[in-house]
This record gives structure tokens, C-alpha cells and sequence, in this order.
């Protein structure tokens, strides 16, 4: 008699699967409201994936809806200006405000609406880095050197960057190029991938935050076959960051990363500049 109450209250595995395919649909319309806004360019499209994710999540379970909608203000702050490659100072503070509050207001919204603490940034973890972490803070810079002149030289996509012509706007691309590696892994890493966590697999959420990192980075400018390398190192950063759980280290490989990029667009323009690359 007893066993009969217990059993309706159990999930069965395949029902379990079922709610977590329901809850990807708002989250992957979520994804898809950034490729449209950022990558394509057309609001008309992704503004109603936005607010039907929205809505659909907020049907279908509370706590997604919650997490959603701290991703979907993200996404449409940095959606209000565009963000391709200008260092202006106009530009410069234009996209550092956009991009800041991007961050943080759903940073805020956490502390203070929600009261919780699901968006972080652990700077380190406790655990040691392998052998393997470790030597690929060494691979990183390699492989940027080895690939980075190449994409944007025979792509063209070099030109998506302007070109410096005096130490102001270098330094100001410097500051840039980092500002923007650091600002990705904040929202697209900390923000976004940590509170799809909470609900999927992290081969599902690194998928999904990849597809929003991926839109951004287009607009950004590595357009082209761009994406050949964007989308790996974006799902790459997801899953360091889901065995290292330290924002510093997956920081620093990016920041690595981004100093051949801007080395590498530098020289794409002045190629007397920096001739240490081989294309």
C-alpha cells in the first residue's frame, strides 16, 4: 500500500531526459538570439528567439528561467552598439561601458535580486595543475604563432582590424585586444557556461555558450574561416574551465593567446612591423 505513493513521486530515467531535451530548447534559443544579434546582424530575428526563450523557459521550469534571463541581458546589452574592432576613443569607451555592464549587471542581479551566488569568478582552484595544464600554457602561444598570421593574412580578415598609424592607437589596441580577452572569459565562460551548468551536461552548456562566444567573435571581426579556429578555442576554454574551475588559468591562456593576435594583426598591417612570423 505504502510503495504506491513512492513510485508516482519517482522519475524514470527516460522521463529525466525528456524535461532536460524540453529545457534545451529555451537555452538553445537563447544561443541562437546571440548568432542572430551578433553574427548575422538581424535584430528582427533575434530579439523574438530572445524573449520566446525567455518565456518558454519561465513555462517550463522556474530556476532555468532565472539563469536564462541573466544570460539574456547580457546578451542584450552588448547588442545596444556594436562591438567591430575600433579604437577610437569614442569606440574605446563606447564598447568598455557596454561590455562592462554586460558583466555586470547580471553579476548584480545574482548578488542582490536573487541572492545567491551562482555567478562567480574564481580567480584559482585548490586543485594542482597536471602536467598537461601546465605545458599547454607553453602550447598556447606556439600554436598562435604558428596559425594566427596565417588566418588573418590569407583570409584578408586582418583588414576588420584598423590600422595603426601612431603609439596612441597601439597602445590603445593593446589595452583593447586584452580588455576584450578578459571581458569574454567573465561573461561567455563565468557567466554564461557556469549557469548553463547548473542544468545541463557540460558537453550541452559548453556547446551552447560556445555558439553565443563564436557569434560574438564574428562581429569582433574573425570572420572568413574564421570559425575554424574560434569555435574550438571557445569550446576548449569551456572545458578547462569545467576541470580547472579557475578563472585565472583559463585567463591567462587567453591573454597568451591575445598576444599574438595583437602582434599578429600589427604586423598583417605594417608588415615591416614585428617580422618574426612565418606565413
Amino acid at each position: 500500500m505504502s510503495a504506491a505513493p513512492h513510485a508516482a513521486l519517482s522519475s524514470t530515467p527516460l522521463e529525466l531526459d525528456g524535461e532536460r531535451t524540453a529545457k534545451l530548447i529555451p537555452a538553445l534559443a537563447i544561443a541562437l538570439s546571440a548568432f542572430a544579434l551578433f553574427a548575422l546582424q538581424l535584430p528582427l530575428l533575434g530579439y523574438p528567439l530572445l524573449v520566446g526563450g525567455l518565456v518558454w523557459a519561465l513555462l517550463l521550469d522556474r530556476a532555468l528561467a532565472q539563469d536564462l534571463l541573466l544570460i539574456g541581458v547580457g546578451i542584450a546589452i552588448v547588442s545596444t552598439t556594436s562591438v567591430e574592432a575600433d579604437v577610437s576613443w569614442p569606440s574605446f569607451i563606447r564598447i568598455g561601458i557596454v561590455l562592462g555592464a554586460a558583466v555586470l549587471v547580471p553579476f548584480l542581479i545574482d548578488r542582490f535580486v536573487y541572492r545567491r551566488r551562482a555567478v562567480r569568478f574564481p580567480w584559482r582552484s585548490r586543485e594542482k595543475k597536471t602536467r598537461l595544464e601546465l605545458l599547454y600554457l607553453f602550447a598556447v602561444p606556439a600554436l598562435g604563432w604558428a596559425i594566427l598570421p596565417f588566418y588573418f593574412i590569407r583570409s584578408g580578415a586582418y583588414e576588420n582590424w584598423p590600422n595603426i598609424e601612431n603609439a596612441s592607437e597601439l597602445a590603445r589596441f593593446f589595452v583593447g585586444v586584452n580588455a576584450v580577452g578578459t571581458w569574454d572569459e567573465l561573461f561567455f565562460i563565468c557567466t554564461c557556461f557556469a549557469l548553463l551548468r547548473r542544468h545541463f551536461p557540460v558537453w550541452q552548456a559548453n556547446l551552447l555558450q560556445a555558439t553565443i562566444f563564436v557569434s560574438f567573435l564574428w562581429e569582433l571581426g574573425y570572420r572568413s574561416w574564421g570559425p575554424l579556429l574560434t569555435i574550438p578555442f571557445a569550446l576548449l576554454q569551456g572545458y578547462l574551465f569545467s576541470r580547472t574551475r579557475s578563472l585565472g588559468y583559463v585567463l591567462i591562456v587567453h591573454l597568451l593567446f591575445d598576444a599574438i593576435v595583437f602582434l599578429a594583426i600589427v604586423h598583417a598591417h605594417h608588415r615591416d612591423w614585428i617580422p618574426i612570423f612565418v606565413y
